[in-house]
């Protein structure tokens, strides 16, 4: 999935001759909280609704307002995974996306580049999610996939986290999203093969990404 596919377009841009209180009711009706500025078809940056609310006279035009980001955008081939840092690191509500020379092609809502993201990993499906502690030495996913299987059951997503700050860089962590609930004979087969297993959950579907869920997915993918 690449930035293009993900780009709304019924989010408008604003320009910098735009006012304030126009930009203040966009993001009103778009129920978003930043909005892309776009000069003559060249991104100049983005505008939030924090630095708006501070801006006392309503009617002055953009160009009288701190824009930030100008540097920061994606291109059109770009991946999920490097959207999603540009939204970890800079605190990003949306993501201009550019054309290869550099005019702007559209902007991505957050919420829907992590919704389409954990459709796309199947954590909307139903099943269980499994924590093992693994030393890196020893990961092979291909070994792990074999044992899954070998229960009647599949590997829907996973994620390898590599040790950081808080832990030892040879304690790794591989999450996985499984498409049955009733892995307890899975357990005892991974535990037999000498697998850790950490956290063992079984999740009924996610509905819906609300803030929260997309904090704590940002922070889980920063790790």
């Amino acid at each position: 999935m690449i930035a293009t596919s993900l780009i709304n377009p019924m989010i408008p841009a604003l320009k910098l001759t735009d006012t304030v209180s126009m930009a203040l009711d966009w993001m009103d009706e778009f129920e978003v909280k930043q909005l892309v500025v776009v000069d003559a078809g060249s991104y100049k940056g983005i505008v939030s609704e924090d630095i708006l609310f501070d801006f006392t006279d309503s009617s002055q035009p953009l160009t009288k307002i701190i824009i930030q980001h100008e540097d920061i955008f994606a291109l059109e081939d770009q991946h999920t995974y490097e959207l999603l840092r540009l939204v970890n690191e800079f605190g990003l509500a949306v993501v201009p996306v550019l054309h290869d020379d550099r005019t702007f092609a559209g902007t991505i809502i957050a919420t829907d580049l992590v919704e389409r993201f954990v459709n796309d990993l199947g954590i909307q499906e139903k099943g269980a999610v499994l924590v093992l502690k693994i030393a890196e030495r020893d990961y092979s996913l291909s070994e792990i996939s074999r044992l899954v299987e070998s229960n009647g059951t599949k590997i829907l997503s996973s994620y390898y986290s590599s040790g950081d700050s808080m832990r030892p860089v040879s304690d790794a962590r591989l999450t996985l999203k499984l498409n049955r609930t009733h892995i307890t004979p899975l357990i005892a087969t991974l535990e037999r093969f000498g697998y850790d297993i950490e956290e063992a959950h079984a999740n009924d579907p996610i509905e819906s990404v609300d803030q929260e869920r997309l904090d704590m997915l940002l922070r889980y993918l920063a790790t």
